[in-house]
């Protein structure tokens, strides 16, 4: 073993440190450290962990990509699908593909005696992806779709059943609209009530039988106004997105989640910029006094290093068992800080203590995203920036005279 690992290890375990300065030195340097560790922990984690969730909940109700008709304009109402150069079955088949659903949208407005609601229709065929959906419902079943006849059960977002005064197998009045026509009225039963926590889904958005709106848009029976593309991990869209472009015809386009509302985008990127700058802020702090805990410990044992120096170690020597000393010392301030912080965050992981309002996050819960090498990377990023911090201050070492320390030791 090295002389300066060797040394630092007798000093860090000696039982002289119990009873003198280092004591309060050491505990001072620990708190620090693990203070930072928990606060990175708890900012990486639940910071990630809201753009990911935020992102699925995007996704899981509308696609991780949709594909539309370029003849779509801004409105809600479905052009139809061209089919020249589309292949269905060719995206199936994409590996992190998990699902594909076709779909057609018109608007509309639900009115009763109580109160009316704007509402898009998106009706879904037999291939929906009941069971994505199904995590969003808060009563109710999702609207059993076979594609034959019409089939009158919706979903409605908790939103609209509160504002209409409506419950489940409430039935409900909704008017369709077309150009030069006049009004068409559908009855609907409401069958399921869910909750998005995104605005933008939950004021507008009903789910029912493709057919009405087929009917309703003059689409044939094969057509459909879209479809919605699900994978198996969000983070395989930016990757598989170019592969999706191809098989969707020149007619066609393709959209991701997160463009079809970009002032959510723009707002969870601001993420990023908030856990770096807390990232930094404390990585300053827990190099500052770390850099304090070293020169305060080379300042109490002045009269050990002159020792030494006397003795023929080096200054490079002595350097390194300092820095060595100081960095044994934070290695319980890691190992309790990533304890507490991981503890907090299962914490909130299975038993979300932390509430938001959706109306401002877009989730009901502080939700937590964690990554065993996230954990690793903040511990060993802390340990090797402070390891490098120390490198200068300990230059004062080489200032100590031996005869010196010895002499008024």
């Amino acid at each position: 073993m090295k002389f300066p690992l060797y040394f630092s290890r007798k000093i860090a375990f000696s039982k002289d440190n119990k009873n003198n300065l280092s004591r309060v030195i050491i505990f001072i340097g620990r708190l620090s450290v693990a203070l930072g560790i928990i606060v990175s922990l708890i900012t990486v984690s639940t910071g990630f962990g809201s753009k990911k969730a935020i992102k699925e909940r995007l996704a899981d109700f509308s696609g991780h990509i949709t594909v539309k008709s370029t003849r779509s304009n801004s409105s809600y109402n479905s052009s139809v699908l061209d089919k020249e150069g589309l292949s269905i079955n060719k995206i199936r088949e994409i590996p992190d593909v998990a699902s594909v659903q076709q779909y057609a949208t018109v608007t509309g407005i639900m009115r009763n005696e109580h109160n009316f609601a704007g509402v898009i229709f998106k009706g879904v065929g037999k291939d929906f992806d009941s069971l994505r959906f199904k995590k969003f419902l808060v009563e109710g079943i999702t609207p059993r779709i076979t594609e034959k006849g019409y089939n009158n059960g919706v979903a409605i977002s908790q939103k609209v059943a509160g504002d209409l005064h409506l419950k489940l197998k409430d039935s409900i009045v909704t008017v369709f609209s077309k150009t030069d026509q006049q009004p068409i009225y559908r009855k609907f039963e409401v069958v399921g009530i869910y909750k998005t926590d995104i605005k933008m889904i939950d004021d507008q958005f009903v789910i029912g039988d493709i057919n009405h709106v087929r009917k309703i848009q003059d689409i044939k029976p094969d057509e459909a106004g879209g479809i919605d593309i699900f994978f198996k991990d969000v983070d395989d869209v930016d990757r598989d997105f170019p592969e999706v472009e191809k098989l969707i015809g020149y007619k066609n386009y393709a959209e991701k989640a997160t463009d079809k509302f970009p002032q959510i985008t723009d707002w969870i990127s601001i993420f990023d910029t908030n856990i770096a700058l807390i990232i930094i802020i404390m990585l300053i702090v827990v190099v500052i006094n770390i850099i304090m805990v070293l020169l305060i410990l080379i300042i109490e044992r002045t009269n050990s290093i002159g020792l030494l120096k006397t003795l023929g170690a080096t200054n490079g020597q002595i350097r390194a068992t300092f820095i060595n000393y100081t960095l044994i010392i934070m290695v319980p301030g890691l190992l309790y800080g990533n304890a507490i912080g991981l503890g907090l965050i299962l914490l909130q992981k299975f038993f979300g203590i932390i509430k938001l309002n959706p109306e401002n996050y877009y989730v009901s819960t502080v939700p937590v995203d964690l990554n065993p090498l996230m954990i690793i990377s903040i511990s060993a990023g802390i340990l090797f920036v402070s390891g490098l911090a120390l490198i200068v201050p300990s230059y004062l070492i080489s200032k100590i005279s031996p005869v010196k320390a010895i002499k008024y030791s």
